[in-house]
């Protein structure tokens, strides 16, 4: 099967989308980290009450919206200035990610649309093949070595080790586990492997479609 230029920035708008977006739906998914309070024990670990891990994440979550460009004040955690330079790094890689999000959502609207209009379906199965080798290549490390991939993973966006938190400085870390970042890694797998999926499910329907109407045009005539 050959793709034309058409399915190839098609698939690839599709597919930037389809990352970006899991990437900020598990981002501003609240209900894992409140799970994730629970099932790591961060208040028997801590010594915070829930009210306070919830309160000071929700106010993390909501300074890393590209729609706040306000200061980040915790409201039971003091802030050394090499955290505060590192979630100020963090927040301009999410409003990055929220940026391609917003944009490749309006692009591949249009080149799905005009794709559908002209009866051309390839694009969901190339989409579905480009989406799921990035999540599977990094599974494969994440399940080898999370640790390693976590600590690759910083050393390779930033540029210095301010995301190295000392606890006694930046006590936020205290409620920011490495188990729960695995957690958010895991989910933005998954809804990264179900959209390629649904791709290629989409595609199978479309040619069983086409290939259901040339037998039946045969049959007639």
């Amino acid at each position: 099967m050959t793709y034309s230029k058409k399915d190839i920035l098609t698939s690839i708008s599709f597919m930037l989308f389809i990352i970006s977006f899991s990437v900020v739906f598990v981002a501003f998914f609240k209900p894992l980290y409140y799970f994730d309070i629970h099932h790591l024990k961060l208040v028997e670990n801590t010594h915070y009450t829930y009210q306070q891990i919830k309160e000071n994440y929700q106010i993390l979550i909501h300074y890393q919206s590209i729609f706040y460009q306000g200061k980040l004040v915790f409201k039971d955690f003091i802030m050394s200035k090499g955290g505060r330079i590192h979630f100020e790094e963090v927040k301009r890689i999410f409003e990055i990610i929220q940026i391609v999000c917003l944009l490749t959502f309006c692009t591949t609207s249009y080149l799905v649309y005009r794709q559908i209009k002209q009866k051309e379906y390839r694009f969901f199965k190339l989409t579905a093949i480009l989406t799921i080798a990035i999540p599977l290549i990094l599974g494969f490390f994440a399940f080898v070595d999370f640790d390693r991939l976590f600590v690759m993973f910083h050393q390779l966006v930033f540029s210095n080790d301010y995301w190295l938190f000392n606890p006694r400085l930046d006590p936020i870390i205290n409620i920011l586990p490495e188990n729960f970042f695995m957690h958010c890694f895991i989910l933005i797998v998954f809804i990264v492997l179900f959209s390629a999926f649904i791709c290629y499910k989409i595609y199978q329907h479309y040619q069983k479609t086409i290939l259901a109407i040339d037998n039946h045009e045969s049959y007639t005539l």
